[in-house]
């Protein structure tokens, strides 16, 4: 597998675990409104719809820094049971042959970000050695945000709280406590460094915790937005939620917010389930976004 992009002198690829149609529009958008595809949507593409379902991936992405690698995300995993979302329960892919030919082996994996807590973003964080899940990356420190490990730990108050429990289920179980068990989990807060310009930023809204990672180098920048963006639909209508936004005005604060400094920046914004080309750059019209799907990218 090729190398996705650069930025400035890290190498950034991405490894797929799974692409296919997840959910038609009125289903995954909280604020759905038709018209917008209908009419408002033409002359953007990609559009990243296929037969009336957006069509989505799951992918990570792995940043070499010459030094170091840093996985951001690690999907749905294998062999675990997801009631609340049975499309990523049980799997049985090649994610780890993946991840090996873009070169790398799970012990060359040195630091795992994740975004958030949700089911589809910290799945290899472990997988499954006889009876016991084991941390997928031996050698790696994880991050997870301090917030959703509060709030997605099933022995935590305010877990009782979050509206999407039921579809997280069992996710803290196999894949967030056994790294802290094994001691490999940092949980970290606002401003936290991962690595020489790797800042984590609070985000939150889509959970209460999540994170996106801004990374610099050679005075390119990269933001690694987990699920702020599942869609290009919503740089132009940036109070469109997710169904799995937890809290939706929070949300669109954060969106809008992300989607500016991307503009303001020239920042190259990576999400975690965009079809190809898998990330996109924006600008500001007036008021408002654009996507830019710049010709030649690799990503």
């Amino acid at each position: 597998m090729l190398e996705a992009f650069r930025i400035g002198r890290h190498k950034v690829y991405r490894i797929e675990e799974w692409q296919g149609g997840f959910s038609p529009p009125d289903a995954l958008f909280a604020e759905y409104d038709p018209g917008v595809f209908a009419g408002g949507w033409t002359g953007i593409v990609p559009d990243f719809l296929r037969t009336g379902l957006v069509y989505g991936y799951l992918q990570s992405w792995v940043i070499d820094t010459g030094t170091q690698r840093v996985l951001v995300d690690t999907g749905a995993g294998n062999r675990k049971e997801r009631p609340g979302i049975p499309i990523f329960g049980d799997l049985e892919g090649d994610f780890l042959d993946r991840l090996g030919e873009a070169g790398f082996t799970p012990e060359d994996i040195d630091k795992v970000f994740c975004t958030h807590l949700h089911i589809d973003h910290v799945g290899w964080n472990t997988r499954l050695i006889g009876d016991a899940w084991e941390p997928t990356f031996p050698n790696a420190t994880y991050y997870f945000p301090a917030l959703d490990e509060e709030a997605w730990n099933p022995e935590k108050e305010t877990y009782r709280s979050l509206t999407g429990a039921a579809v997280n289920a069992n996710v803290f179980e196999d894949s967030v406590a056994p790294i802290i068990a094994a001691g490999q989990a940092e949980l970290i807060e606002n401003g936290a460094t991962i690595a020489e310009g790797m800042i984590a930023h609070d985000s939150p809204g889509h959970t209460p915790g999540h994170m996106v990672l801004e990374v610099e180098s050679e005075s390119a920048i990269a933001l690694f937005t987990g699920d702020i963006l599942h869609h290009p639909v919503q740089i132009q209508r940036p109070d469109w939620n997710s169904v799995y936004c937890e809290n939706r005005e929070e949300a669109v604060r954060t969106r809008r917010a992300i989607l500016g400094r991307a503009a303001d920046r020239g920042a190259r914004i990576v999400p975690a389930h965009f079809a190809a080309p898998h990330s996109v750059f924006v600008e500001r019209i007036g008021g408002d976004f654009r996507p830019l799907f710049r010709a030649g990218s690799r990503a």
